[in-house]
């Protein structure tokens, strides 16, 4: 059934509205009346109606200025139907700019506000039915990236992809659930099922090889007891539904899309635990003993490896790596704490290429070619090595696209003087404009140029302000600001010092040759 909401500041009007319409017959019934504007915006937050059936004349707000907050400020807009006691085109044209799905004139005919009732039920039906089909589509999409990621087939195509599709912004701290129902046909669609009840945290669900339900769940602003809490919700929901035994493993927490195939990994670990020992219920994974020192102090020695990566430090990198090596643990569970490191540093570097307008997907596909995927690196051996390579690949690509840069950047500003010469610049405003040093600048300029900033700019001015003494008959002071120059008297200076001649002599001596 759809929600209806009763609007009319005459009770009688609500009275014969609620009375003499069968809305059941539609597919409606009343979820509330409101005898004002107001009153209507608060029941319309609260029972968030399909349809709102409103008069125009009304105290405080009236009828097209409910309709109009409502379309600013709802995510979800209900569909509105005017009910009018007057024939103004003036009202209705405003209900037409406000997108009104009707609008009727007072006293109601029966027989009209049926049909309209019919056509709306259809018209909401048919909204809900695609608002469906796209949500089931947009978690089926989710569904097949998180696939990926859990195969640790991190890349920053894929992390983008994944952000994109499940909405994420930077890296918020995330944490997988991992349900084991130990029913392999339930005939339960299931990311359907957790897209209509899952917890407002959720981001995304997939379904492992062994038949597990994940779920990934945005946990930034929720407490642990927050998260519990809904663990617990879910395994006793769907215990009663399944009428059988329901593991639910939560994992630790990470940061960003990176840290999802390490999640999974913690909480598949507690589900096949869990399952051995014929348990059902709601675990946690528990961190190794130490787990936080190891994972910690590699950790910290990252940062300082990605800042002498990203500086192009060659020989501060390879003892940055002797260091990390030294401390790098044996234990595979602590590896793959260490591998998400890794990975996290190689999205971190892939990003920089990108922001330097450079190919992260040429320079990963290069880098696993010679060394495969950081995911193949599962041993101690192999993961030193994947890790030098990128470390000096990245550095070496860093400084290519560096110089590469910097040629164009100062390519963009000499076409940015040669287009705006007329106007007053400086070296100071233009090193502002392109975000660079003034001195730095000027030095680059003069190197590509030939010719120092200033020079070059008034050797433009001064070329075009030939062209003018040729062609026009415009005169010397207005050439002068015409090309740039503050005032007539420094353009002479600059034009007699640049060409021998005062710029009057030019134009005689050009018109002489014409005759």
């Amino acid at each position: 059934m759809f929600n209806v909401l009763l609007v009319d500041d005459e009770p009688w009007v609500l009275e014969g509205l609620r009375t003499m319409i069968d809305w059941e017959r539609f597919g409606f019934q009343i979820c509330g009346e409101a005898l004002s504007a107001p009153e209507a915006l608060k029941l319309m937050e609260q029972w968030k109606p399909e349809l709102v059936m409103t008069d125009i004349h009304m105290p405080v707000l009236n009828g097209l200025e409910l309709i109009e907050h409502s379309n600013r400020t709802m995510p979800l807009p209900p569909k509105f139907v005017i009910l009018s006691g007057y024939d103004d085109f003036g009202y209705a044209h405003q209900a037409m700019r406000q997108r009104v799905a009707e609008y009727l004139l007072k006293p109601i005919d029966d027989e009209e506000i049926e049909a309209v009732l019919a056509k709306l039920s259809h018209e909401i039906q048919d909204e809900r039915d695609a608002e469906r089909s796209n949500r089931k589509k947009a978690g089926l999409a989710v569904h097949y990236l998180l696939n990926r990621l859990i195969r640790e087939e991190l890349s920053p195509d894929l992390a983008e992809q994944a952000s994109n599709a499940m909405q994420i912004q930077g890296e918020p701290l995330l944490q997988c659930l991992l349900i084991e129902t130990g029913i392999t046909e339930t005939g339960v669609d299931w990311i359907e099922w957790m897209t209509d009840y899952g917890p407002p945290s959720l981001l995304g669900c997939f379904q492992d090889n062994s038949g597990s339900i994940g779920v990934v769940l945005h946990v930034e602003h929720s407490t642990p007891d927050e998260v519990m809490e809904t663990a617990l919700l879910l395994q006793s929901a769907l215990a009663r539904e399944l009428e059988g035994p329901v593991i639910v493993a939560l994992s630790g927490t990470g940061e960003g899309i990176q840290a999802i195939g390490k999640l999974y990994r913690q909480s598949a670990e507690v589900r096949d635990d869990k399952r051995s020992q014929g348990r059902s219920g709601v675990f946690c994974c528990q961190e190794p003993r130490g787990a936080e020192r190891l994972r910690g102090l590699p950790c910290g020695w990252m940062d300082e490896l990605l800042s002498m990566i990203m500086a192009g430090e060659h020989a501060s990198i390879e003892s940055c790596l002797a260091r990390i090596f030294t401390a790098m643990p044996d234990h595979l569970l602590h590896l793959r704490a260490f591998q998400a490191d890794v990975a996290d540093l190689e999205l971190k570097l892939c990003r920089r290429i990108a922001e330097m307008n450079g190919d992260p997907d040429l320079f990963m596909n290069r880098l696993q070619r010679k060394l495969g995927h950081l995911s193949d690196a599962c041993h101690k051996a192999p993961l030193k090595n994947y890790m030098r390579l990128l470390a000096f690949e990245a550095a070496s690509q860093l400084e290519e696209l560096s110089k590469l840069n910097e040629h164009n950047t100062i390519y963009q500003v000499i076409q940015y003087v040669d287009r705006e010469y007329r106007s007053r610049l400086q070296l100071q405003d233009l090193a502002r404009h392109f975000h660079m040093n003034a001195t730095y600048l000027g030095q680059l300029f003069k190197k590509h140029a030939g010719k120092p900033f200033k020079e070059y700019l008034n050797d433009k001015r001064i070329e075009e302000a030939k062209l003018l003494l040729k062609r026009s008959g415009m005169k010397v002071s207005e050439i002068a600001l015409h090309v740039g120059f503050p005032n007539a008297d420094y353009f002479i200076h600059k034009f007699k010092l640049t060409t021998g001649i005062l710029p009057s002599n030019y134009k005689n001596h050009v018109e002489s040759k014409q005759r």
